[in-house]
Parts: structure tokens; C-alpha cells; sequence
């Protein structure tokens, strides 16, 4: 199995969204001070706090928020520091936006404290501007600071974490995938400590792709895995549907691997978030055997973006329901929104109908699209569907000229091509990168690369797709002799993408993509 990493760079950020005009002036305080008492340290700490009294008011864009000092007293302990504690409580209750100080030294001289208070206020957004070493504790040379004063602080801890990190980050780059499989459905490990398939578990997975596409809702699938006694990955019958949208969106499931998700923010308190860019990713394809198909994953993709963008015809975002069959996939011609089912009692007597959301929820001045009986609309799916069996064997030439059409066969050879330069470019970030030198443009090709690859992906995906439900109509088909007598839930389910009613007749449209008008 050839595996390829991509290198995914870590995003530069650009500026801010704020207009000129809307910036705030920076409350901007001082801290200042002398370890003794003598006179010439006297005269040193009053120097300071003209220096830093001018400092600040000179500058249009800063507004003053006072020189915070301490005379006399060591800086080995914050404790004993009034003027200090007292700055700190300013900037915790919001009355200071930026810090600055001589150095380091000024600062703290005990590396415990002075690495706890800049951690603190930098999770509020307060940097601390230190002016003999130039650095401000926002900035990337604050980062290298932190780190270098974290393992001070921490030698031992530290070191370890940083080496685990390091060892972790060269296995990445060089497409080697460390992945916990405690908990992980679908795959153990082997004694190379490779992902393996586990066979029964794969079925469960394979379960929950099938019935999402089949129409089913996560709760639907929740439930039905619940009333079965399957057991999740953490060997539990409760079920979540957070667990069953991560299974649906983990990449591992057809094979391929997005490492470094989640990166460490703070050696000491170990915290952990999100990748959302700032640290390098690397996507590694065909790392392991899949148990999902490509081609299905995509398709999976696509559905959840259908579902979770439906909108009514004036905009609004409409709720996907899975309660029948043809909930969300019956659409108005007229304004596009979804139709939902409604019991109607019509002069005593009762009927369930099939209404448009915006004419329901706005009136016939709205929309003014009809009202159809639910029967007619379920006599009017088993007409179509019974009306391909009946066509079948000219639809069957029809589907294979159609299969051959969607091979085009094209894209393979662009993403050769592709892959041989991102390669290339990769292997210069990463010198550049590792050299500590600027890599903005060797970042920017990657993304290029990385764009033109997942647009011929897509495209080929779409073609499997397309393939994939035609044979899948082809089969049933084949397997489909007689007429069906009655409307069923399941066969609607796997056959019909949407419904889109008219006036005088509804147009049926097939997974397959075959459309069969039939007149109501």
C-alpha cells in the first residue's frame, strides 16, 4: 500500500477585521523596580517611573494606565510585591490591556512565578512587553521564551513532553501514524502496530454509513443500534449521536489519516485544543485498509452538507426529519421550500396530506403550491418505481451507456502529477521550516496543490458515485420482476432522492438519477 502525507502548513494570521476608526486605545501600565534600598537604586527606581510615566503618554494610541512599582524588596517571591499583585489584579478586572516592563529579571527572578503570571495574563490577551531582551509575550519570540522558561521551570517534565513532542512530529512528516486505538470502533492494532480491521466491528460501521444514506437520522441509527444491544467503542450499549457524527466524519474510515488534530498549548498543565491551523497538520492517504469505501465517504459528506443547508423558500433553515421516508425529500416547484406531513381535518372528516412548509407557515399569499393527499403521493412513488421495472430491460442499456459515461479515466493521472510536485514543495518547506527561515510561499503552492488535488478527488468521487447508483438500480432491476403491490418504507428509502411537486403531476427523481414524471 503506497501511502502520500501531505504537509497541511500552519496558517499565518493577517491582521484583524477592526476598521481604524473602531480601535480602542490600549490601556497600557508599567511595572518598575529596585532590589534595594541604597540611594543610587533609589534614584534608578525613580528614573524608571518617569521613563515609563512619558513612555506612555507619548504614544497617541496607548492610553495611560499607571506605573505599577515596588522599592526595596527582592524579586525571588511575588507575594511580598503590593505594587505588583496589585497590577495583576488590575489586569485580571480588565482595567489593563498591555504590560510593560524593563526585564525579565524586573519581572521575576523565581522562573515558577514569573512564567505563572505571564501565562495568566496571556490567556486573558495581555502580553508583557519585556524592553532590554525585545520581547513581547504575544509574538512567536514569546512563544520561544515561554518554552525556554517552562523548562527552567519544569527540567525534567518539560524535557520529556518536548522530546515525546518532537519524536511525534518526525514520525508524522515521514507519514508514520500513531493512532489510540482504545475506543477506536472498526480497528486494533497488529504487532507492528499497524490498524488493523476487526471484522464484526466493521460491520457496525458499515451499518451506520448504510442507513445515513439510506435517509435514517443519527437518532434513528442511535436508537436502532440501542434496540439491537450493539456495543460502541468504549463497550457500552448507550449510544450518543456526537459518537455516530464523529464516525461519519473520521477520515480513518476509508483509509487515510489527519494527524496532529489537536496540538499542546502549555507544557505544564498538558492542555490541549483544537488544531484550527496554528500548528503544521499532515494528511496521510491510504494509510491503512479501509472500511468504508472512498467513494462512500464522499457521499456521506455530501448528505450531511444537504441536510444541515436546507432552507425554506424565503431562506429560513429548515430541520432535517427522518420520521417517514419521504420527509425532506419532498420539495414545492413554486418556492422550493420542503413539504411536511399534516393530519388535516377537512369538515369532519380526516385525512394526512403533504403541504409546503411556507404555505403553511405563511399562508397562500406565501406560496400558493397545492395540497397533496398522502396517498396519492405514495401511489404516485410505486407508479414510477413500477414503471421502470416495467421499462427494464431498455432501461438497463440506458444505465450501462451511462456507467461508461461517467468512467472518464482522466484523474489519475493529474494527481500523479500533482503528487510529484507536492513532494517537491514539501520537502523545501520542510528545510525551511526546520531553518527557522520564512515559508509564506512554499505554504501558499502547498494550498494551491492541495486545492487542484481535492477538486480532481471530488470529481473522481462524483463519477464512483454516479457508477455506484446506477449499478445499484441496475441490481434491483435484476433482482425485481413483478410490479410492487404497495408503497414500502425501506424500498422509497434506497430508491428515491426527491420528489418535486407540480400543479397537475410530481417529478420523481431516483438516487440513480433517472427522473419519472407521473400526473396526480
Amino acid at each position: 500500500m503506497n501511502n502520500k502525507v501531505i504537509v497541511i502548513p500552519a496558517k499565518k494570521k493577517k491582521g484583524n477585521s477592526i476598521k481604524e476608526s473602531e480601535k480602542k486605545k490600549l490601556r497600557v501600565a508599567a511595572y518598575a523596580r529596585v532590589s534595594t534600598d541604597s540611594d543610587e537604586q533609589a534614584t534608578s527606581y525613580d528614573t524608571q517611573v518617569d521613563h515609563y510615566t512619558n513612555y506612555i503618554k507619548r504614544n497617541p494610541d496607548w492610553e495611560f494606565a499607571g506605573v505599577f512599582s515596588d522599592e526595596g524588596i527582592s524579586g525571588t517571591y511575588t507575594k511580598k510585591r503590593a505594587g505588583f499583585n496589585k497590577m495583576i489584579e488590575e489586569a485580571m478586572e480588565g482595567n489593563i490591556d498591555y504590560i510593560i516592563t524593563k526585564s525579565i529579571s524586573r519581572f521575576a527572578r523565581n522562573t515558577l512565578d514569573c512564567l505563572k503570571y505571564i501565562r495568566k495574563l496571556k490567556e486573558n490577551n495581555i502580553p508583557v512587553y519585556f524592553e532590554k531582551e525585545n520581547i513581547n509575550t504575544m509574538d512567536a519570540k514569546g512563544e520561544v521564551l515561554l518554552t525556554i522558561m517552562a523548562s527552567l521551570a519544569q527540567q525534567e517534565s518539560q524535557s520529556l513532553s518536548q522530546n515525546v513532542k518532537l519524536g511525534f512530529q518526525y514520525r508524522f512528516q515521514q507519514g508514520q501514524v500513531q493512532v489510540n486505538h482504545n475506543r477506536f470502533l472498526g480497528y486494533t492494532k497488529d504487532e507492528d502496530g499497524k490498524l488493523v480491521i476487526v471484522p464484526e466491528e466493521a460491520k457496525i460501521i458499515k451499518r451506520i454509513y448504510r442507513e445515513y444514506l439510506e435517509g435514517a437520522s443519527l437518532r434513528d441509527i442511535k436508537e436502532g443500534l440501542e434496540k439491537d444491544k450493539i456495543v460502541n467503542g468504549a463497550g457500552n450499549k448507550k449510544w450518543h449521536v456526537s459518537n455516530l457524527n464523529q464516525i461519519l466524519t473520521n477520515e480513518k474510515y476509508m483509509g487515510d489519516a489527519l494527524l496532529q488534530k489537536t496540538y499542546t498549548v502549555d507544557f505544564l498543565n498538558k492542555k490541549r485544543v483544537k488544531n484550527d491551523g496554528i500548528a503544521p497538520q499532515y494528511y496521510v492517504e491510504n494509510n491503512h485498509e479501509a472500511i468504508i469505501p472512498k467513494e462512500i465517504f464522499m457521499r456521506v459528506g455530501e448528505e450531511m452538507y444537504r441536510r444541515a443547508n436546507m432552507v425554506s423558500g424565503k431562506g429560513k433553515r429548515r430541520i432535517y426529519s427522518s420520521k417517514y421516508a419521504l420527509s425532506s425529500i419532498v420539495y414545492c416547484s413554486k418556492c422550493g421550500d420542503i413539504y411536511r406531513r399534516i393530519a388535516w381535518n377537512n369538515r369532519g372528516k380526516k385525512y394526512t396530506v403533504w403541504r409546503c412548509c411556507t404555505r403553511v407557515t405563511h399562508g397562500p399569499d406565501a406560496c400558493h403550491a397545492r395540497t397533496i393527499k398522502e396517498e396519492d403521493l405514495q401511489e404516485a412513488v410505486v407508479e414510477a418505481i413500477n414503471k421502470l421495472i416495467s421499462e427494464s430491460n431498455e432501461l438497463k442499456e440506458i444505465i450501462k451507456e451511462n456507467i461508461e459515461k461517467a468512467i472518464t479515466g482522466d484523474g489519475s493521472s493529474g494527481i500523479e502529477e500533482i503528487d510529484k510536485e507536492m513532494l517537491k514543495v514539501q520537502e523545501e518547506l520542510l528545510k525551511v521550516a526546520n531553518a527557522k527561515k520564512d515559508y509564506t510561499d512554499l505554504a501558499g503552492r502547498v494550498e494551491e496543490l492541495r486545492n487542484e488535488k481535492e477538486k480532481i478527488l471530488l470529481d473522481l468521487a462524483e463519477e464512483k458515485n454516479e457508477q455506484s447508483r446506477l449499478k445499484e438500480l441496475e441490481e434491483f432491476l435484476d433482482n425485481q420482476e413483478l410490479e410492487i403491490e404497495s408503497y414500502d418504507e425501506d424500498l422509497v428509502r434506497k430508491l428515491v432522492d426527491k420528489v418535486v411537486v407540480y400543479d397537475e403531476e410530481l417529478k420523481i427523481v431516483l438516487k440513480s438519477g433517472v427522473e419519472v414524471n407521473v400526473c396526480v
